[in-house]
């Protein structure tokens, strides 16, 4: 069944929500991957997409400075992003909810009312099979901006696969 099926011709997106701790560095750069891939390949009515904390340590605040750094070097723009706090109201919302680590898919699943919104939590990991069974992005919070290099990497792999796998049904309209 493809959306215009189910929802008329005004077809809902796709719903994205990509979760970490403190939605300033990880997250955040997948939400602007994912977006810029969607940009280019014409899809981006085709998706909604966010980012989001497990935690609500950096609420209202800018992404890390090194993520924009390493955005930048990359050809990105994160300029523009304000952290929030993820809120469990939302998974009904939702299709597919991307944690970075083990520790946050549990927190997720854990807030997650229903089956049906657990087993939308997935790791960003999962979705490309060189990169898979390394299970956890590496937090760079903590460390330098070659690691904020390395962990984009890790982000726009696993990102690419991600949408590699979504783009078929967004160019025909399928959920």
């Amino acid at each position: 069944m493809t959306r215009a099926d189910a929802e008329g011709p005004a077809a809902q997106p796709f719903r994205v929500s990509f979760v970490c701790t403190g939605n300033i560095c990880r997250s955040p750069m997948a939400e602007v991957v994912l977006r810029k891939l969607a940009d280019d390949a014409g899809l981006s009515n085709a998706l909604r997409i966010e980012s989001a904390a497990t935690g609500d340590w950096h609420v209202g605040e800018r992404a890390d400075q090194r993520t924009i750094d390493a955005l930048e070097r990359a050809g990105y723009d994160g300029t523009h992003h304000r952290a929030k706090q993820f809120d469990p109201q939302v998974f009904g919302e939702l299709d597919l909810v991307v944690a970075f680590d083990r520790g946050q898919a549990r927190i997720l699943r854990n807030w997650a009312r229903t089956a049906v919104d657990q087993h939308k939590v997935r790791l960003l990991l999962e979705f490309d099979p060189e990169l898979a069974p390394l299970q956890d992005v590496p937090d760079p919070y903590y460390s330098d901006s070659e690691t904020f290099d390395r962990v984009l990497g890790m982000i726009e792999q696993s990102t690419s696969a991600l949408f590699r796998q979504l783009a078929p049904a967004l160019r025909q309209g399928i959920r």
